[in-house]
């Protein structure tokens, strides 16, 4: 097992370090050596490795939920108004509906795996997003009109709204129970696990505010409480969302002690490092190659054909606003890369057995390879042409 992971975390770094000379997303090279290093093709991660991959990934997932939570930014929504809130759900809602309207007649799945499907597939990736709008606000492109804002705001509450729709639908899924009492669980669920995720946060607001305690162990403490909110959601009766109660209690935590949360999250940030290479190089070695090249290219023409709903559903964002067509345009490629949400979330439906598992795998990790270089590359390309520098254009 040590082998295993000397031989993962090596690799990977080995592999982000290239990706990173020739300006491809290193999460894409981690994927790519996860396949390589699976059972599947060379084998070269022990078997008790990939038994503990499941609860490895639901980890890294906590991570990056928590992050998701603490980086919340809901003075930016508020400041950048109807686009941004917009951006926060329709693109997504878009491209579910797509996977719906196009999956069960490729690949004669139901339409509720199908929109399990479209739920693990529609989240924007914040890992690549949002630095090159950082970038972008720094040289001052685009921001005179608050386009880099707009995007940065809309990526990081897209992922809580597909994770809480994904979170609901797998629980459908699994169950098969798709009576209105079945349906009528989904807000349950959520009010459940946003009241105890808001309940976690004012108690830890209240310890760290009383009690002295470092930023390190403040981490631990948050990462348990993590540990602690996804374990219940197995035992509670009704049944509430962790993974939502989890990213309500970063939002807590952020509302209350701003600061706090920041520099917590800063400690986050430094413990994804880790989480990031385990989670893309494990996801993988999931990857069943049979499976892929079976159903590889109908994934891929899949993967653009809803691209196309999800770029409708950014421009139905922009309606009224008074960005120009090639602002606009470069709002729908801005939106286009996916990787971490994918990662995460990807193989949990193979893991809980479900028989569209192999499917979504297939869909989510083709849909890193293919739309986190090229939405890099649009962003990088096109924001020189597409966008005013300090007003002009």
């Amino acid at each position: 097992m040590l082998l295993s992971f000397a031989v993962i975390i090596l690799s990977g770094l080995a592999i982000s370090s290239v990706c990173k000379k020739i300006k491809v997303p290193p999460l894409a090279g981690m994927l790519i050596v996860g396949i390589i290093l699976g059972p599947h093709v060379l084998g070269l991660i022990d078997g008790s490795v990939m038994e503990i991959s499941p609860q490895l990934r639901k980890t890294a997932l906590i991570i990056i939920l928590t992050r998701a939570g603490l980086n919340f930014d809901i003075e930016s929504i508020r400041k950048n108004g109807r686009p941004a809130l917009l951006m926060c759900f329709l693109p997504a809602l878009c491209e579910i509906c797509g996977m719906v309207l196009i999956a069960p007649k490729l690949f004669g799945i139901t339409v509720p795996e199908a929109a399990l499907a479209g739920a693990v597939l529609a989240a924007v990736s914040p890992a690549v997003v949002v630095p090159a709008m950082i970038k972008l606000t720094e040289n001052k492109t685009g921001t005179d009109k608050g386009i880099p804002q707009i995007i940065m705001a809309g990526a990081s509450a897209d992922d809580i709204f597909v994770i809480t729709l994904f979170s609901s639908l797998c629980g459908l899924v699994k169950t098969g129970e798709f009576s209105v009492s079945a349906f009528a669980d989904i807000p349950v669920s959520i009010i459940l696990g946003i009241a105890a995720g808001i309940a976690s946060g004012l108690i830890l607001h209240i310890i760290f505010t009383k009690i002295h305690i470092r930023d390190t162990v403040k981490l631990l403490i948050t990462l348990s409480v993590s540990f602690i909110l996804v374990t219940l959601e197995d035992f509670g009766k009704p049944a509430f969302s962790g993974l939502i109660a989890i990213m309500a209690m970063g939002i807590a935590l952020t509302l209350k002690t701003p600061v706090q949360a920041k520099r917590l999250s800063a400690k986050y940030s430094k413990l994804w490092v880790a989480a990031e290479l385990l989670l893309f190089v494990l996801v993988g070695a999931e990857v069943n190659i049979d499976y892929a090249m079976k159903f590889g290219l109908k994934a891929v023409a899949l993967i653009f054909a809803v691209m196309f709903f999800r770029m409708l559903g950014v421009s139905l964002c922009m309606l009224k606003t008074k960005l120009n067509f090639k602002e606009r345009l470069f709002c729908m490629l801005a939106y286009i890369p996916k990787a971490t949400v994918q990662a995460s979330v990807g193989s949990i439906p193979l893991s809980m057995g479900l028989d569209c598992g192999n499917l979504v795998l297939t869909i989510a990790v083709l849909a890193i390879l293919i739309t986190a270089p090229l939405g890099a590359a649009a962003i990088d390309l096109t924001s020189g042409k597409l966008l005013s520098h300090d007003g002009n254009l």
